[in-house]
């Protein structure tokens, strides 16, 4: 059974929300991610590292990250 999932990655002043399905198996360590999944958050990750916000946009929501006075 596979469940779709967010996950959210973080570098720096940038956030990004991908789409990923969590695979369940009875087998291993579920659960898991493909590794389709596991390569793209790993791009997205590279690319907002690299400030390359349309590369991480090609795969993700990309988002600000602003303080706010408390």
């Amino acid at each position: 059974m596979n469940k779709g999932q967010i996950k959210l990655v973080h570098k720096g002043e940038y956030a990004a929300e991908l789409d990923v399905e969590l695979i369940e198996s009875p087998e291993g360590w579920a659960p898991y991610l493909s590794l389709d999944d596991a390569r793209k958050l790993d791009r997205v990750r590279e690319a907002l590292r690299r400030g390359d916000l349309k590369q991480a946009s090609k795969f993700a929501r990309v988002y600000r990250l602003m303080p706010i006075p408390a």
